[in-house]
């Protein structure tokens, strides 16, 4: 049921379907737990979220989603929605995701019921080594040295993976995609809220050279919010892009300019042209696990999905779903599974085609039903990483991630979907801008110690070619017969992953309309700290979790950026997060 086309020009992960098959065939997915293809209405709500009869997009970003849906309206598909969504999401919401990106995502065929999953994550230049972020003294450089200097970019993957995806299963013309985008950046676009906060936080980036000049304006003051902000140079990048096709981005003029600015870094980059021009995005099955009624399908590792599917195996094997949103022993046994799938994905995910992860081994059931002994009654200090078959020894990690991702979600007309998480990794990428749009520094999310102190080897270490690890989680839900369910996913650099299973429990364990279940308090357990947005939750939730040995701390890094449709009766109902600027429309 769930499957993939191959070819020889592309590298295929392992799909892993004959263990799903065996999975169904054992019958863990009984008849009496199945679910319908929509989820039932629930009873209507104050605020409740977007409806539409036909097909949705939901974005971070109101203009990024107009353009969307215009495409879907001309009679076009996910996959060419996505393409234009992305093209303005670069130009309106810069310090997330862009053409100089990478990304991980889904695609649902409803004709066939297949799950595809799409791998664009950025690769590390031919001449990397373990030694990528070590200074002259052996040490790991500091990480916001690392990010600002040139040797942070990665090959860009984004618009290799959407136009890989639009040649599979793309409607339109390529070249019909991108007006919106061409527009918006020679008439000029309305800076937005978010983008105004970005453009004067104290990230480092937005100090560097290229940032201050963008965002400048002739009087040096920097543009606020309302303003109209016009890039003639991204216009004229997706006008290439439109007209020459995707290789635009990976032969000529426009690779040559981002070597050459690389290199011009105090500490030089060592991406080239030609690492460009050899990127190639993956292809493959989307990694797809029942959870009680359910299919829950994922982006293949190194992206974050095993790690979100183990948490939910693990949480299988509890009561979570006879519980709610009010019980505080529901979060307590959320934030137990969440800190053992971390520990677990810390220590062993990196790039298959680099290092053997013990995929198979971590969602195997009877693993994960030992792990959920681990959840106990009162939280301890961080769980170990486990033992599950197929593992090999591995040094600790020491990656850290932060967050400038975005993630969207499309439903079309046919009932295709697409779930993808999209980013430049850090707030405004490295800092650095060529032809009009920011260059990732996602080779920061490589574990800057490629060894422990005894000498075993890092999962997540660098190497030429590889592809660090994400936290990126796109999430579709299929019923057991492979009907579409919901879809959703988040930003939030390491906090993904807690983000997703926090949207996953509350639709299909506590049976929440989808604008609540996005809305729930946000809660990461990882390692031996629990960070969670205290003003949401209420004395009670807290004062139980504390009793429980959890303290909640105050959040920090990238707040979620959760976007969902599922199906209904009578059409797709969508949300987008109230902590960002997105919304869900559709016809």
């Amino acid at each position: 049921m769930i499957n993939s086309k191959a070819s020889p020009l592309r590298p295929v992960v392992n799909t892993g379907l004959t263990a799903l098959v065996s999975i169904l065939t054992m019958g863990l997915l009984a008849a009496s737990l199945a679910a319908p293809a929509a989820l039932a209405d629930p009873a209507p709500v104050a605020g409740a979220p977007s409806f539409a009869a036909h097909a949705m997009v939901s974005a971070a970003n109101p203009l990024a989603v107009d353009a969307g849906v215009k495409v879907l309206k001309r009679g076009g598909d996910a996959v060419d929605a996505a393409v234009a969504v992305q093209a303005v999401l670069g130009l309106v919401e810069p310090q997330s995701s862009g053409l100089g990106g990478g990304t991980y995502f889904i695609y649902y065929d409803a004709k066939t019921r297949k799950v595809t999953s799409y791998d664009g994550r950025e690769t590390a230049p031919s001449a990397a080594g373990p030694d990528l972020f070590l200074g002259p003294d052996g040490k790991p450089m500091p990480y916001f040295t690392a990010i600002l200097s040139g040797k942070s970019t990665g090959a860009p993957g984004a618009i290799a993976a959407l136009a890989l995806a639009h040649k599979d299963h793309g409607t339109l013309a390529w070249n019909s995609l991108f007006g919106d985008a061409e527009t918006l950046a020679t008439d000029g676009f309305v800076v937005s809220p978010r983008l105004a906060g970005m453009i004067v936080s104290r990230a480092p980036q937005t100090g560097a050279p290229d940032i201050v000049a963008y965002f400048s304006k002739p009087d040096g003051t920097r543009y606020k919010a309302g303003d109209v902000l016009k890039n003639p140079a991204y216009a004229a990048t997706v006008h290439r892009l439109a007209t020459e096709g995707p290789s635009a981005l990976y032969a000529g003029s426009i690779p040559a300019d981002i070597e050459a600015r690389l290199k011009r870094e105090t500490i030089p980059g060592q991406l080239t042209a030609a690492d460009i021009a050899a990127y190639r995005p993956r292809e493959g099955a989307g990694l797809c696990r029942p959870y009680r009624a359910y299919i829950v399908c994922t982006p293949r590792d190194p992206s974050g999905g095993s790690a979100l599917l183990e948490a939910l195996g693990i949480l299988a094997n509890t009561d979570i779903d006879k519980r709610g949103p009010s019980d505080p022993q529901a979060w307590f046994e959320f934030a137990q599974a969440s800190r053992l799938a971390y520990a677990d994905r810390d220590r062993y995910v990196g790039d298959p085609a680099f290092v053997s992860v013990p995929t198979e081994g971590l969602l195997d059931p009877a693993y994960l039903a030992q792990r959920a002994t681990l959840i106990g009654t009162v939280a301890g200090p961080a769980p170990s990483f486990g033992l599950p078959k197929g593992a090999v020894a591995r040094g600790p990690d020491a990656t850290a991630e932060p967050g400038g991702t975005s993630h969207m979600v499309i439903v079309d007309a046919k009932g295709d979907v697409l779930s993808m998480t999209t980013t430049v990794e850090s707030i405004f990428g490295s800092g650095h801008m060529v032809d009009g749009y920011m260059l990732n520094n996602q080779l920061t999310d490589f574990s800057f110690n490629p060894k422990d102190k005894d000498g075993a080897p890092a999962a997540n270490a660098p190497a030429a070619g590889k592809r660090p690890r994400s936290s990126m989680a796109a999430v579709i839900v299929l019923d057991r017969h492979g009907k579409f369910v919901a879809a959703f996913g988040s930003p939030g650099g390491p906090a993904i992953i807690a983000f997703n299973l926090k949207a996953a429990v509350g639709l299909l364990d506590w049976k929440l309309p989808v604008q609540q279940a996005v809305d729930l308090p946000n809660l990461i357990g990882h390692g031996d700290v629990f960070v969670g947005e205290l003003k949401k939750f209420s004395p009670e939730i807290l004062d139980g979790l504390a009793k429980r040995g959890i303290k909640v701390v105050s959040g920090f890094g990238e707040d979620s950026g959760l976007h969902a449709i599922v199906a209904r009766p009578g059409g797709l109902e969508g949300a987008a997060d109230p902590r960002r600027e997105g919304v869900a429309r559709g016809f």
